[in-house]
């Protein structure tokens, strides 16, 4: 079982202004895929506090997963994918395509999204958008091969070879 923090990049949640419906759903799907979500916050749509935030939870090495929610589409806001790209040592350019290309069966706007992903020390990083709908649709499309990415970045023997869908 990995273990993974879920990150809402929210002002509006953060000040309490509007209940936060992204990182619950990502929280159950998560846990209903066997991972053990031990940490879950708001920080607001400031690059410093969200890099402080990713930076903090990576660098402890309690989770092998950080995954946000918010704050990846065109708005001046719109700032976490910078924020990822600040605090990443390797980028994962795959995941972030492959959401992209999932959602643009969906809908056209998914060629708007600016979503990142990346590894800090030894721990995956990746951004989803703020939206339920698409935060769903977006780590549906990854989640079934994070395991085996997450087991190769701990080091652990992985079977590359081995094909799943």
């Amino acid at each position: 079982m990995f273990s993974a923090a879920v990150i809402t990049v929210s002002d509006r949640c953060h000040r309490g202004e509007r209940m936060d419906e992204g990182g619950p759903l990502v929280t159950k799907m998560l846990m209903n895929a066997g991972f053990d979500v031990t940490l879950t916050l708001i920080v607001p749509d400031e690059q410093e506090q969200i890099e402080a935030a990713l930076k903090k939870i990576a660098d402890d090495g309690a989770v092998s997963l950080i995954v946000t929610t918010g704050g990846t589409g065109f708005a001046p806001c719109d700032v976490t994918p910078e924020a990822t790209l600040a605090v990443c040592e390797k980028l994962t350019p795959g995941i972030p395509e492959a959401m992209r290309y999932a959602s643009l069966k969906i809908t056209s706007r998914a060629m708007l999204s600016r979503a990142q992903a990346g590894i800090r020390r030894d721990t995956l990083i990746i951004n989803l958008p703020g939206s339920p709908k698409a935060a769903k649709e977006n780590l549906e499309a990854v989640l079934p091969a994070l395991e085996h990415g997450l087991t190769m970045l701990q080091g652990e023997p992985a079977d590359c070879a081995k094909l799943s869908n």
